[in-house]
């Protein structure tokens, strides 16, 4: 982190608020000595949640009033129109203001989006912007998009979250050309229905490094980068794998406590058991962008605890570092100057 970042924090979002918001804020704090914190909400709740760390980071750490919070039911279409003063809506005002390089919360997902596009837009070149996140995987991890933004999607919104996928990759991961791959129910050319189809023509013809259609498998191989689908899709193979992901982890408990031999056994395993849970912990990966529009908005899960809060901090800084939209409208832009005239 070579020069300072002011990252706004939407500290009463999620199931935690506060609680969970501003102590991890201060761990981000601690770690990044050039960040500065814009924490939005109520004055009250979070001046009795920082209690006497406020003066440890005088001058780095500040307190945006907002009278307002959005539920985690609430309508997007009332966050928008009735919650004007709300967190959310304040913490996003910061970025379009330029006072922050970046806004996280843990809020309800349509109404962040929906305050988001109405507040920043979207990025020249870009018709919808998409959720993307980091899926651990054989060798590391797969970027994937849409997240659920977008329950359907056009030939062209996909080719578009392609672009902007690769470049998330290429500047966080540090890939020199990220290999790309469409979502389908198999990898042959002839499979998919006619929205697929037209958008891997168009992928194809594009400067990506694109290797074609990808199966659900294939998302943990290794053998790809980015993952493009459209959010309903996404989302349903997101909370699939969170399932999965439950499931094994309660049949193991399970069975090394079944009897008193396999508690024992379960004590010789335990150093690969732990290291295995903190590989696939998912609060090591917590921070989803809403890649696309013209500011960094990170959404963290909502029951995220301290750790995982403070790792979407740590994203919105590391796209912040990046200028990840900056990058998404140069790479747009270098590819149309490249199509032929019509």
């Amino acid at each position: 982190m070579a020069k300072s970042f002011t990252i706004a924090v939407d500290a009463m979002s999620g199931d935690h608020g506060v609680v969970v918001c501003v102590p991890a804020a201060l761990t981000a704090l601690r770690e990044l000595p050039l960040l500065e914190v814009l924490l939005v909400g109520e004055p009250g709740a979070i001046n009795r949640a920082l209690g006497s760390a406020a003066t440890s980071f005088a001058g780095r750490l500040h307190v945006v009033a907002a009278s307002q919070v959005v539920a985690m039911h609430e309508h997007p279409r009332d966050a928008v129109r009735r919650k004007k003063d709300s967190s959310m809506r304040v913490a996003i005002n910061q970025v379009k203001s330029g006072k922050a390089q970046a806004c996280v919360s843990a809020g309800n997902t349509g109404a962040l989006m929906a305050i988001a596009h109405f507040v920043l837009r979207t990025l020249p070149g870009i018709e919808r912007a998409a959720i993307i996140s980091v899926i651990p995987a054989a060798g590391g991890h797969t970027y994937m998009l849409d997240l659920g933004a977008n329950a359907s999607a056009t030939a062209e919104q996909l080719l578009q979250f392609g672009v902007m996928g690769s470049i998330v990759a290429a500047e966080l991961a540090r890939l020199t050309k990220p290999r790309v791959g469409l979502l389908n129910i198999g990898e042959e050319d002839i499979k998919g229905h006619e929205i697929v189809q037209a958008a891997h023509r168009l992928l194809q013809a594009s400067a990506l490094n694109y290797v074609g259609f990808v199966e659900g498998t294939d998302i943990f191989s290794g053998e790809v980068d980015v993952v493009v689908t459209d959010g309903f899709t996404g989302n349903v193979a997101l909370k699939s794998m969170e399932g999965i992901a439950g499931l094994i982890g309660l049949t193991m408990r399970q069975e090394f406590t079944r009897h008193a031999g396999r508690k024992l056994m379960g004590l010789c395993a335990w150093p690969a058991l732990k290291a295995v849970r903190e590989r696939f912990d998912p609060r090591r990966y917590n921070g989803a962008s809403m890649v696309g529009l013209a500011g960094i908005v990170i959404k963290s899960h909502g029951g995220a605890d301290q750790l995982a809060f403070a790792q979407a901090i740590r994203t919105a800084v590391l796209e912040a570092e990046q200028d990840v939209p900056r990058r998404i409208v140069d790479v747009l832009m270098a590819q149309h100057s490249k199509e032929p005239a019509t």
